[in-house]
């Protein structure tokens, strides 16, 4: 037997889910002889009967437009003794067939069960065609499927003479199992193939009750007789399985119903739902899952009914959906100021019926007058921004609702009960988890006016955008690709189901989802498995042929693990499924400096800023403590990647390997509330943008004389917009311009309705003010045309004598760190929302004014020229009093390496670089790479500081 062939029936007898060659090697070895050989007639191997009641035969076909004379041809098995010529004068005409007899005298011979059929020229030397089987014999035939021209398989019957019986996946191959809850490792559907011989499922579209979110079936997937095929949620498909749920298979064109099954309204599939007897009967509730197996379909034997659970006066309290430590929580107060509270048995379900909520472990309490904090990795689900709470004292049905809550956008801070316990629900002051509510005047980011926030630079709305693409939540990151010719491409991203849709304006304002996008492209990591939570999406050097970058969170099917990655897409071809071709995850380079990430608090948004204009304007490289120089870093291609980190509101810059998974962080950039990020080449701004957490605001950067990029404007949401859950930004590039404004656009993640009972809108447009950058007047208003401006000291200089034992270590830091680097240092959480001043001694040098985050820290950078040796950091309040302090030993900054050092890395970039410079002065109209991308000589604008605030640092 050939080892193709082998290897072909070992994953057939598998019925696995996997690709595998059909006689490959005997195909194309045949297929290699025939092309070295052009004069040879167009004849094959068309079947082969093996196994006959009668004779053996081979079959064999014309393919080509005129006759051929087949007379002295010689067939083979694999033994060279054994040969049977055929009789002179014999010819086949074009598409017809010659059967022959190889059983039969003269020279007669048998084909085995693991043997081979081999055609030649009258030398008995010149190879035609040939194929191999085994290790047993077909259970019909072994022919070409497409009759003629395709591989080999197994047929489903005997046609000599005639055109293959090709197997066929839709006519034989059955829904037989389903699991709805508490499958391993989730949900999962089983189907089985009712005939006789192995089958390719390629093709085939699985659904559950709704049409949203199909699954196609990958080519390649056979499976074996009777044998069954699994597929996963997460690994297959991105669906989940709920109470009263479907399960529909499709033929390829995927409106064909070929099998269809729905459990009771109300029930999970849980053992699991199957047919009974297995493969044939009809569906019932089983004894046990079976994944993979026979159906077990024993009578079930009555058990005890499930204990109910005791009642206890427990209610919810205080619900964080967004941003929360290490992800979304809920919190539940026992007002029982007596007796503990046992849960045990009791189950909390948000609103969206797919989840399944889990009990309470046995010996659940919460003591008489105390909280209880339910994490999201409890509960199995995150909370959205339109999302509900419910808690159930036992199984989840509404005779057992104790408490529930709702609302329609994430709150500010939480939201909670006030008065503590017994009042009604509303946005709280503070968060206060497992502790009594911060009743208060919600005082976050953007609630009450802040000096320097200045009014949106635009139009005063926002207005729904039409689309035919039924966005219905969840859609977060937005990127605007402007061509150099053609029509622009808006790209989204949707984080629940990680879809990606390109979209392309259409008559009155409207985008449209591309042609062949459909509603959007299924995505999937690098090993085939979906979905990546995607948050943000924007494209580099060269637009979307180069790929589109994708910011993700987590992955669907472990969503309680944080996996904060860059993700790369080829969008060129027609697939429904887009696999990445790169996975850059910063998660253990994240963690390290700030802590854990929690699943729902990774990566946000994404954007990509040229080298050309980095270096132009002195960006500095916290990595090496020098100017960024991009020779120092081969396979980046012309760009950095700039990522807003949920967790800590930051952005991050970093250069990736684009060959590979490596990447470099070259810089920290103290941004709260950057839920995304968007670069502006007309004005080579960097955009920060918070969605409602933060009011709506958004923020302008620039690099700035110390290198590092610094707030140059802070502005409030338009004056007449409501405060969206806006996930996603996209500045429409300066050719869209008219009477001096253009339109930005915004995803707004919780699908908020325009009007009450109205329906929920994902994506609208607003606009901004066209900036003609270079050659104005930079204006005569205070500090216009400036640089940023310079920290502060916050009142007089700071007294070293202050610094003493007593006030040591009552704030904390790293015991050393390199001069240019960046520094965490814990204040402690009871001084949250404040500014604070750092300074350096000895000689006292500010580090600038921070806002203290929720975890009670900043983040403060060491002066590249701070001589190396033993130094103090203290940290001031507001007015002036000494915090405290901790010793840190400063090394000296890296040096940037030479280009001898760089393995040739200097050359290259040199190269990339200049290639870039074509690209700029080709692509006029770029929204990546456009003429603005060049530094201007003269009259530069938007670099102002913020009237009253202080450099490098703002509050959303």
């Amino acid at each position: 037997m050939h080892p193709h062939a082998a290897v072909r029936i070992r994953a057939l007898l598998g019925g696995a889910v996997t690709a595998v060659l059909i006689a490959g090697g005997v195909l194309v070895a045949g297929n290699a002889a025939r092309a070295a050989a052009a004069e040879l007639p167009t004849v094959v191997i068309n079947e082969v009967e093996s196994d006959a009641a009668e004779k053996d035969w081979v079959e064999l076909k014309n393919v080509g437009t005129d006759p051929v004379d087949v007379g002295g041809w010689i067939l083979k098995d694999d033994d060279d003794s054994r040969t049977k010529a055929i009789p002179a004068g014999t010819t086949i005409a074009p598409g017809g067939y010659l059967t022959v007899t190889v059983d039969e005298n003269p020279n007669k011979f048998g084909l085995g069960a693991a043997d081979s059929a081999r055609l030649f020229l009258p030398d008995g030397a010149t190879l035609v065609d040939s194929t191999s089987w085994g290790p047993s014999h077909a259970t019909h035939t072994w022919g070409r499927c497409a009759d003629g021209t395709g591989a080999f398989v197994q047929t489903t019957a005997s046609t000599k003479n005639a055109a293959n019986a090709c197997p066929d996946a839709a006519d034989t191959l059955k829904i037989n199992e389903a699991v709805s809850d508490g499958g391993s490792p989730d949900d999962w559907i089983e189907f089985v193939n009712t005939g006789d011989v192995p089958v390719d499922a390629g093709g085939l579209v699985v659904r559950d009750e709704d049409q949203k979110n199909p699954y196609t079936i990958p080519a390649g997937t056979w499976v074996a007789a009777g044998g069954y095929l699994v597929l996963d949620k997460g690994t297959h498909f991105a669906f989940g399985l709920g109470k009263g749920d479907s399960v529909r298979l499709f033929a390829a064109d995927g409106t064909t119903l070929l099998d269809s099954t729905t459990w009771p309204a109300g029930t999970h599939a849980n053992p699991s739902w199957g047919r009974c007897p297995d493969a044939s009967g009809t569906f019932a509730m089983t004894t046990a899952a079976t994944k993979g197996a026979a159906n077990s379909c024993t009578p079930v034997t009555p058990t005890d009914p499930e204990p109910e659970p005791a009642d206890a006066n427990v209610v919810i309290n205080e619900v964080e959906s967004n941003g929360g430590t290490p992800g979304d929580w809920v919190e539940l107060k026992n007002l029982d100021t007596v007796n503990a509270a046992d849960l045990s048995g009791w189950r909390i379900l948000d609103g969206d019926a797919s989840h399944t909520a889990v009990p309470f472990p046995a010996g659940t309490t919460i003591e008489s007058g105390g909280y209880l904090i339910v994490e999201e990795s409890q509960l199995g689900f995150g909370l959205g921004g339109a999302d509900s709470v419910t808690l159930y004292r036992g199984t989840v049905d509404p005779a057992n609702v104790k408490d529930t809550t709702s609302w329609t956008a994430h709150a500010s801070a939480t939201w909670a009960r006030c008065p503590d316990g017994t009042g009604t629900f509303r946005d709280s002051g503070a968060s206060t988890k497992g502790l009594a509510n911060d009743c208060s005047d919600p005082s976050g980011p953007g609630t009450d006016p802040e000096p320097g926030v200045e009014v949106w630079p635009g139009g005063t709305t926002m207005t729904a955008v039409p689309t035919d693409i039924p966005f219905s939540g969840d859609l977060s990151g937005l990127d605007y690709e402007a061509p150099a010719l053609g029509d622009p491409t808006l790209w989204a991203v949707t984080n629940g189901t990680g879809t990606l849709s390109k979209l392309a304006p259409g008559a009155g304002g409207a985008w449209n989802g591309a042609a062949g996008w459909g509603a959007g492209k299924q995505l999937a990591y690098p090993d085939g498995s979906i979905a990546p939570d995607a948050e943000g999406v924007t494209v580099a050097d060269g637009g979307s042929a180069g790929g589109v970058y994708v910011a993700t969170e987590r992955s669907s099917a472990a969503k309680s693990v944080s996996r904060p990655s860059i993700l790369r897409f080829d969008v060129s071809g027609a697939s429904s499924t887009l696999t990445a071709t790169n996975e850059w995850n910063l998660g253990a380079d994240l963690t390290a400096t700030v802590g854990t990430i929690g699943a729902n608090s990774g990566l946000e948004g994404i954007t990509w800023v040229p080298d050309a204009v980095l270096t132009a304007r002195g960006f500095l490289d916290e990595a090496t403590g020098q100017r960024y120089d991009p020779a120092l870093y081969p396979n980046h291609g012309t760009g950095v990647f700039f990522v807003g980190l949920e967790q800590t509101g930051d952005v991050y810059a970093y250069v990736l390997d684009l060959t590979g998974s490596t990447f470099t962080r070259i810089a920290t950039i103290d941004t709260p509330g950057a839920m995304e990020v968007d670069y502006e080449p007309e004005t080579q701004l960097l955009w920060a943008v918070c969605d409602e957490v933060c009011d709506g605001r958004t923020a302008t950067l620039q690099i700035g004389s110390s290198g590092r990029y610094e707030v140059t404007h802070r502005y409030a949401r338009p004056a007449a917009s409501a405060n969206y859950a806006n996930e996603g930004f996209a500045l429409a590039p300066q050719a869209a311009c008219v009477a001096g404004a253009k339109p930005v656009y915004y995803a707004d993640d919780a699908n908020t309705p325009d009007t009450a009972g109205g329906p929920g809108v994902s994506l609208r447009v607003g606009s901004v003010r066209c900036t003609v950058p270079g050659g104005g007047n930079p204006g005569t208003g205070p500090g216009e045309g400036g640089g940023g401006g310079t920290d502060p000291a916050p009142g007089a200089e700071p007294d070293p004598s202050a610094l003493t034992t007593e006030t040591k270590d009552t704030v904390t830091g790293p015991s050393s760190a390199r001069a240019g680097s960046t520094i965490t240092v814990t204040i402690g959480a009871s001084h949250a929302g404040e500014q604070v001043d750092g300074y350096v001694f000895s000689t006292p040098t500010a580090l600038g004014t921070r806002t203290v985050n929720a975890a009670g820290t900043i983040r403060l950078t060491i002066p590249v020229s701070l001589a190396p040796g033993d130094h103090r950091v203290a940290v001031y309040d507001a007015s002036g009093a000494l915090i405290g302090w901790f010793a840190l030993a400063v090394t000296p900054a890296a040096l940037a390496s030479s280009g001898a050092d760089a393995d040739g890395g200097l050359p290259l970039a040199a190269a990339l670089l200049a290639a870039g410079a074509v690209l700029v002065g080709v692509r006029i109209a770029s929204r990546r790479r456009s003429s603005a991308d060049r530094v201007p000589t003269t009259g530069w604008i938007d670099t102002k500081p913020v009237p009253g605030a202080r450099k490098g640092r703002f509050s959303l």
